[in-house]
C-alpha cells in the first residue's frame, strides 16, 4: 500500500475527484446473501451505484469485499436477493450471462493474460470473437487503448516480457475494449511491486475522471479519498456504512470502521 501516514489529506483536500451527479441505477443489488458452506460471507447487502459513479470498497480482509465484487457478473453465486445490471436482472447461465459479462468489465488481483498472445492479440480477442468487431477496427481501437493506459509500445511483446504494473494496464485496456458499461475492479495492485502501484492508479484515476462507471475493491487508502464519490466500508459480510470519501475519512460512524482506520492509517 502507499504511505499511509499520507492516505488522508485534511479535510479541505479529501474527496478531491470532481462530484459527479448520480445518473440513474445502474447496478443494483438488493438482499444479496452468500455463503461459503457455514461461513456467512455476504449478509443482505443493499448497494446502488449509478452511472458514472465511483464507488469504492474497503474492509479489513476477510470481509466480503471481493466475494462483492465477483457476484455483480456471477463469477460467484449467491443464495438470495437479486443484482440488475442496468435495468435487467442478472442472468444464471448461457449466452445471455456472456452478454451481460461483455458489458461489465472486470480487472482481477492477477493479470490473467494469454501467455502465448501478443499484448495486442490479447485486447482484440474479445471486440473480435464477442463483439464481432473486424480486426482491423480492433486493432486500431486496441492501439488507442494501448496508448491511453502507456503501453502502445509493447504491442508486439507476449505478456512475460512486460513488467507486472504494464500488465495490469494491458488487462485495463483489455477491458475498456469490450466498452463496457461498468468496470469491476478486484484488488487490482495487491500483486504489485510497491512502485509499479502508482502507474496503474494514474490510469484507474484517469477513467474515474472521465466519468467510467466503476466499483473498486482495494486497500489503497490515498487512492480511495482521490478518486471515490463514495466510500462503502464493509466487515463481517456485511455494509457497516458508506459515504463521501471526507465523511468516512474524517467522520467514520461506526466502531468497526473507527478501528479499522485507526490501524490502517498509523502503521
Amino acid at each position: 500500500m502507499t504511505d499511509p501516514s499520507a492516505a488522508v489529506p485534511a479535510d479541505e483536500d479529501a474527496g478531491s475527484r470532481a462530484q459527479v451527479a448520480p445518473g440513474e441505477p445502474l447496478v443494483v443489488l438488493s438482499g444479496v446473501n452468500k455463503h461459503f458452506g457455514d461461513l456467512h460471507v455476504l449478509k443482505d447487502i443493499d448497494l446502488t451505484v449509478h452511472r458514472g459513479e465511483v464507488v469504492i470498497v474497503i474492509g479489513p480482509s476477510g470481509s466480503g469485499k471481493s466475494t462483492l465484487c465477483r457476484t455483480i457478473n456471477r463469477l460467484e453465486t449467491y443464495e438470495s436477493g437479486s443484482i440488475s445490471i442496468d435495468g435487467k436482472p442478472l442472468p444464471e447461465e448461457g449466452a445471455e450471462l456472456a452478454k451481460l459479462r461483455a458489458d461489465v468489465g472486470m480487472v482481477f488481483q492477477s493479470f490473467n493474460l494469454f501467455a502465448h498472445k501478443t499484448i495486442l492479440e490479447n485486447v482484440t480477442l474479445g471486440p473480435i470473437k464477442v463483439r464481432k468487431q473486424s480486426k482491423a477496427e480492433a486493432e486500431k481501437r486496441a492501439m488507442e487503448l494501448l496508448a491511453r493506459v502507456g503501453v502502445d509500445h509493447q504491442a508486439s511483446k507476449y505478456p512475460a516480457q512486460l513488467s507486472g504494473g504494464q500488465q495490469q494496464r494491458v488487462a485495463i485496456a483489455r477491458s475498456l475494449a469490450m466498452d463496457p458499461k461498468v468496470m469491476l475492479f478486484d484488488e487490482p495492485t495487491s500483486a504489485l511491486d510497491p512502485e509499479m502501484i502508482t502507474e496503474v492508479l494514474d490510469v484507474m484515476t484517469s477513467l474515474a475522471k472521465e466519468g467510467m462507471t466503476m466499483v473498486v475493491v482495494t486497500h489503497e487508502m490515498g487512492f480511495a479519498n482521490k478518486a471515490a464519490d463514495r466510500v462503502v466500508f464493509m466487515a463481517d459480510g456485511a455494509i457497516l456504512e458508506q459515504g463521501t470519501p471526507q465523511e468516512f475519512f474524517n467522520h467514520p460512524k461506526t466502531d468497526r470502521a473507527k478501528d479499522f482506520l485507526g490501524k490502517i492509517l498509523t502503521h
